[in-house]
């Protein structure tokens, strides 16, 4: 859930930004421990307590801080649709953005492909975070002569993919955040049927 703020949030801190972040709704508590690492961090590297300020709340917050004239970039993660409104409320303001918008992202399997490690970058791209980030997997493109290798193996794999409780070392794909993305993976797979998949 903090991923892409930690890239951006190093690279303004080196340049000798402060930042204002917000988190999702969705795990207020991942930036909350994130916030107390990093006030411990910046506490024995004696740095000032405020170059990290963590904002929790849910849209409303979100869409202060996009209007808001005093801070001159606004980096957004989420929806396509999300990304359109801030892009143009921080625009009309003439402020600056940086937008990582819902992915849809594909694996090309050639006929020449390393089966195997195609298998693995497949599996790990769409199983790694239970498949919700924006990095994940969600599409495969395979060559006719190596689909049914592919499947097969992927079958089999996925027959023994640990799914549970993501406490227990052993388990692979934890739960869904919410049932809004258990609704949309089950009209994926409804879709996925649809297509004879």
């Amino acid at each position: 859930p903090v991923a892409v703020w930690s890239w951006n949030a190093m690279i303004a801190a080196v340049a000798g930004d402060v930042m204002i972040w917000k988190g999702s709704e969705k795990t207020p508590l991942c930036g909350v421990a994130i916030q107390k690492i990093i006030a411990k961090v910046l506490k024995e590297n004696n740095l000032p307590e405020g170059i990290f300020n963590l904002v929790t709340g849910d849209r409303e917050v979100g869409e202060w801080m996009t209007n808001d004239p005093r801070i001159p970039l606004i980096s957004a993660t989420g929806s396509i649709r999300m990304g359109k409104q801030v892009a143009k409320a921080v625009g009309s303001r003439l402020g600056r953005t940086i937008l990582e918008l819902g992915g849809n992202n594909a694996i090309v399997i050639s006929e020449n492909a390393d089966i195997e490690m195609a298998v693995r970058a497949t599996v790990f791209g769409a199983v790694g975070t239970c498949g919700q980030r924006c990095t994940s997997t969600r599409r495969l493109i395979i060559h006719e002569s190596v689909y049914d290798q592919v499947k097969e193996r992927l079958l089999r794999i996925y027959d023994n993919i640990t799914i549970g409780d993501p406490l227990e070392p052993k388990t692979l794909v934890g739960p869904m955040i919410d049932q809004q993305a258990v609704d949309t993976m089950q009209n994926a797979l409804k879709e996925i049927e649809k297509e004879g998949g």
